[in-house]
């Protein structure tokens, strides 16, 4: 009896024919792949190249981002150098410490008076802008050198100095000279 052979599911077709219940047959598609000894030793030397490369890929990208980030650190570090010695040599120069001397600690020279005035008015209450001018000119009926000289004397002679806003009165300190002399 003679045996007749069943088809085999891997029977070819032509190449321009395909499966007429789909697109692709994977079957056929992956059956057409012939695969050497040479072919498969390659494919696993790629698979081990990429396993061992990559990690060492990583690394060097994570190495390259720590240069980088060095080589910031090390320029912002330069600019802060050249600053602090152009600080330096400022300090070098004998008016430049004398104007620091002045301006942060308040020295003088011997035989100058200095004056430190506090400025005890409330930004609030500072006049930004000035009054406006008036369009026409008008003439006083008094010597402004006059008012002016009666407001000295009468300033210097006063016992009490008065605020212009009526605010703080300066008292002076009695001194013997004043008629406490006992």
């Amino acid at each position: 009896m003679a045996r007749s052979a069943a088809p085999s599911p891997r029977s070819r077709r032509p190449p321009g024919e395909a499966d007429p219940g789909s697109g692709v047959d994977v079957r056929d598609w992956l059956g057409g792949i012939r695969l050497s000894g040479f072919a498969v030793i390659m494919l696993g030397l790629v698979v081990l190249a990429a396993f061992v490369l990559v990690p060492s890929a990583s690394s060097y990208i994570d190495m390259r981002q720590q240069i980088a980030q060095a080589e910031s650190g090390v320029q912002m570090t330069e600019a802060e150098i050249t600053e602090l010695e152009r600080e330096r040599d400022r300090w070098q120069d004998p008016a430049f410490i004398m104007s620091q001397a002045r301006e942060r600690l308040y020295y003088v020279k011997p035989g100058e008076v200095v004056f430190l005035i506090d400025d005890d008015v409330a930004r609030d209450e500072v006049e930004t802008e000035p009054a406006p001018v008036e369009a026409e000119v008008s003439e006083r009926d008094h010597d402004w050198m006059g008012v002016m000289l009666r407001s000295v004397v009468s300033a210097g002679l006063a016992e009490q100095a008065t605020s212009g806003a009526g605010g703080d009165v300066f008292q002076p300190t009695p001194t013997p000279a004043d008629g406490d002399a006992e």
